[in-house]
Order: structure tokens, then sequence, then C-alpha cells
């Protein structure tokens, strides 16, 4: 079977919300809504292996770290694995005072019983009741009229306020979904919600919980925005309740509708870490949290040590983040086109000159650093990496500040190193090209043992000392205008190489007394070649003198 030539004859597009004057799209997100993580129930009933007792206190831990107030437990009547570790969760005094944990049960009588059979002692809790409403499950899955589906709602809403009634030593808070609402008929939710309320009575000082699911994302996310705006236009009693989100990305915009549903006047979002859950998955709330940082908002939600929180997700997850993923990939903070690289080091560049507080480096929405990560990796070099790639590498590893017109000729070599390897290059590759390239470790033709400097009685500067030639010491002297002309003539008078010099720079390795110095030459040779010379050092003069040296290595390597 192939992909149909006319899809229509098999699906229809979803139809459009008759939504007047809608108000959403010129809403701006300007607080941080209520989060509640799910990894622990919707993440982990979707999990091959779901998490065990260790790893699922060790994901409890992380959740409260990060900084989330609510969080679905598990489903206790699933049995006795999810049962015993909410119970054991609430015995062992490990939920914080500030924290609210949740469960989830179909609005069954047994299940509920069982629910808050597993929250015995708790301070404070949620029970979440669900059913699901939409004309496929009324018409497939439960054969009911929609008096019958309302009637389910309706019963178990009863129960909770029943069994909560049982218990007074708990704050309870009650949160009820009309499963599968974004593929429900709005009025129909609106019906099923309002008279769980009225069992309920919910106060604005006391409100409920009403859970508007993507259960399955079958619109765009701007209808889901629609249908979450004529929810909270038409709900009696609208200040009495708080309007949850949970999305899925069965599309692929989980985060997006979440964001458009914040902005049509929801006041909670539900979601998993990296955005884990059944088929593709929940709304990710690290990148909607980390989506409002970028626009100046505080998330109240805390990704300061995000390689930490991953670790832990991929640990009891069992499953990768993706290096793509946004904010937490390996890769995102990564670049490797040429062009981009050129771009980011420029924008960091002029970051650090301006010492500007506001974020502008081209490529990165986020400062790596506000999320633990170092600036090492932000650009990496393979085959396809621009001369700034290297040099960012080698600054930010061995503080190496190459010339603008120095690394064009460095990126030869290490393009030649790129295709031969067919792979990325690490910072030891680099460096390991750059001291080759120049001199710095094989062999050489000149090597710098010992020189003195003088001032002669004219004002000029006499070079003198020893220069090993392949192994061999010779005494050597030249006379110049200052230590590089003089050099510069030791190697005319003494070795008939004759080199001018075009460019000279240097720069400190590091700060303090003991600080290291790089030294930079451009040199011209009488066929007009170009050769460039690299010398370190503790002692700047010296280092400008081997960098001499280097240079005229590298025009011996271009005679014949």
């Amino acid at each position: 079977m192939t992909m149909l030539q006319n899809p229509s004859v098999k699906y229809r597009p979803f139809p459009t919300v008759p939504l007047d004057n809608r108000q959403w799209p010129s809403r701006v997100i300007d607080k941080a809504p209520r989060w509640l993580s799910t990894d622990m129930r919707d993440g982990n009933q979707s999990l091959i292996d779901p998490m065990d007792a260790v790893k699922k206190n060790r994901f409890f831990d992380t959740l409260v770290k990060v900084g989330l107030k609510e969080i679905e437990v598990g489903f206790p009547a699933a049995g006795a694995t999810e049962f015993d570790f909410i119970q054991n969760l609430v015995r062992a005094g490990r939920i914080p005072d500030d924290v609210m944990v949740q469960v989830l049960t179909q609005s069954r009588e047994d299940l509920i019983r069982r629910s808050f059979e597993s929250l015995e002692g708790a301070k404070q809790a949620i029970v979440h009741v669900y059913n699901a409403v939409s004309p496929a499950w009324r018409d497939i899955v439960f054969r009911m009229t929609k008096a019958e589906v309302r009637e389910i709602a309706v019963a178990g809403a009863k129960v909770i306020r029943d069994e909560a009634g049982k218990r007074p030593g708990t704050d309870w808070h009650f949160e009820y979904s009309p499963e599968t609402f974004s593929t429900a008929e709005l009025d129909f939710s609106i019906e099923c919600c309002e008279a769980v309320m009225q069992v309920l009575q919910p106060t604005p000082e006391r409100p409920i919980i009403l859970n508007l699911p993507a259960t399955v994302e079958a619109a765009t996310a701007n209808i889901y925005a629609d249908q979450i705006e004529y929810f909270c236009r038409n709900l009696p009693n609208r200040d009495s309740a708080v309007i949850s989100l949970h999305t899925h990305n069965d599309r692929g915009t989980g985060v997006a509708a979440a964001e458009l549903g914040l902005m049509a006047g929801a006041d909670r979002i539900e979601g998993c870490l990296f955005g884990n859950g059944e088929r593709t998955g929940n709304c990710c709330l690290v990148t909607m949290a980390l989506n409002m940082y970028t626009q100046g908002v505080d998330p109240g939600l805390d990704f300061s040590d995000i390689d930490a929180v991953i670790e832990t997700v991929e640990y009891c997850n069992q499953i990768p983040v993706h290096q793509r993923h946004p904010y937490g990939g390996e890769l995102v903070f990564t670049a490797f086109s040429g062009s981009h690289q050129d771009a980011i080091k420029k924008g960091f560049e002029a970051h650090e000159q301006q010492n500007d507080e506001l974020w502008r480096v081209p490529y990165l929405p986020i400062d790596p650093a506000d999320l633990g990560r170092n600036y090492e990796a932000v650009i990496r070099v393979n085959s396809q990496s621009g001369k700034g790639g290297f040099a960012w590498v080698l600054e930010q590893d061995k503080g190496l500040k190459l010339p603008k017109r120095m690394q064009p000729h460095f990126s030869k070599a290490v393009q030649r190193m790129a295709d031969e390897t067919g792979r990325e290059l690490n910072a030891a590759d680099i460096w390991q090209a750059f001291r080759h390239e120049y001199h710095l470790s094989r062999p050489q033709h000149f090597q710098l043992v010992e020189y003195e400097e003088a001032r002669a009685a004219d004002g000029t500067r006499i070079f003198s000392g020893k220069v090993s030639v392949k192994g061999e010491e010779r005494s050597v002297s030249g006379r110049g205008n200052g230590l590089i002309s003089s050099v510069i003539a030791t190697l005319r008078d003494s070795f008939d190489l004759a080199l001018e010099v075009n460019d000279y720079s240097e720069h400190a390795l590091n700060k303090g007394s003991d600080a290291r110095a790089a030294a930079y030459v451009e040199c011209v040779t009488p066929n007009g070649d170009t050769v460039w010379g690299v010398g370190i050092d503790e002692d700047v003069a010296t280092a400008s003198v081997r960098a001499i040296l280097s240079a005229a290595n590298g025009a011996l390597d271009l005679q014949p």
C-alpha cells in the first residue's frame, strides 16, 4: 500500500472554530503558568521498561530540584508497583511542603477509591479524574450517548467528593479532564465540565482544575488556541476554574499549541522534561520554559545545570535526548558551518568588547552559560568549517588569538587534515596541525638555542646568539633598527635567506606574572610567497625571535 494521490478520500481537514473577535493572536506570554510534570505517569507509561522505585525516586528529586511544584507521580490503580511507590513517597515524608503530588484515575469508583488510598496521610494532593468525551470514543469505544458519557463524569465527581470528605487531614484539590477534548464538540466538553463543577462546587478561592487535553494532536496549533479561548469564554463560573493544558505532539507542534493555548487564556501547563510521552510525546517543559526565558520571562523553573537534568532523564527513561533537541541537545549550541562560526565568533567578540548585558549573539538564542554549558563546544570543526572555526577552538583551548590575515593561511592545513581523516576535528587535532604547520613540534631547520641583544653606539640593535641548524649549533649575529630587523639581517647575512616582514602582532596567553606570550609574524619571500611564523615563550622578545625563525622554516619548506 502506498500513500494516496488524493488523501481527501480518506482524511478530512479539521473544522475551524466559530470564534468571532478572537483575542489570543495579539496577546503575549508575560508570566509563567502553573507547571505540572507528568514524567512519572504519562512519561512512565510510555516507556518500554517503566521506571522502578529507584529511578522514580531519582526522577522525583530532580523534578523538585528543578522547581516543579505540582508533580503527577503515577496511576496508583494500575498495579502494586505504582501504588507502593506513591504510598512510600508519602510515608517517608519525601514530599516538600510546597509541592503537591497528583495521581490520575479513570472515572470509575473502584479506581478512584484506590487512588485515594495511595495518598493516605499526604498533607496536600491533587486527584485527577478523566473520561473520554469525543464522538469517536462515544461511538466506537464506549457505544454510549452523550448523556451516558456525561453521567460517567458526574459519578466520578461524586466519588472523589465523598472520598475526600472521609480524609479531612489532607488538603485535597480536584482535577477533571474531558479526555480527547481537542477532537470533541466544544459545547459538550463545556457541558461535562459544568456538570462536574456543580457536584464539586469550586470557588475562586478553591478552584477546580479543568484539564483540556489534545489527547491526539489533530489540528494546527491556532485551532487548539481557538478551542481554548472558546472554552474560557463560555464556561460558567470561569473564575472558579484553573484551565490546564495537556498537549501531545502528534503533528510536531505540541509546544506551539501549549504556548498559543496559554495566550488564549489557560493558566497551567502539563508536560514532560524533553517531551517524553505516548507516541510522539507530550509538550516539552524544558523547551516551553526556556522559550519564555529567552523572551525575558522568568519561567520559575531552573535549568542552570541542564546536563545534570539530561543525565537523570536519560538514565530513568532509557531514551537518549536527541542531539538536536531544543536547548538540551548536544549539538544545539554547536556550529560546523563556516559562515555560522564566523557570525558566532564575531558576536562573542562584540559581546565581550561592549560589555552589554543584552544577549545578541547570532545563531544562539540563549547564552549557553545560563544552562551550565561552556563556550568551548560552541564551534566545532569538520570539512564544512571555515577559518573562524579553528581560530575559535585555538583561542578557547590554548589562548591563541590568530591575526585575521593568518587565519586563511592556517585553514588550508586544517582542511587537509579534515579531508584526510574524514571526521570532526577536536581541539587536540587542531593544536597538532598548528604546531606542525608552524614548526613548533617537528624537527626544524632553524631552532633558537640562545641569544643576546645589545644596543650599538649608533642606536641600532645587535642580535647575537646560537642557532641550531639541522641539529648543528652555529654562532650568528646581525644588526638592525630593532630586535626583529636584526634577526632578519642575521638570516640574510648568515644563511642567505631574505625575508621581508609584512605584519607582526603579539599578545599574552594568560594573566599574571608568569604569563607566556605568543608572537605572530607575516613575511614575504623574494618570490612573493607569504609565510607565517609563530613563537611562544615566557619572554615576549624571545617569542618574537622564535616567530621569525618559524617563518624562516616555512620559507625553506617552499624551496625546491
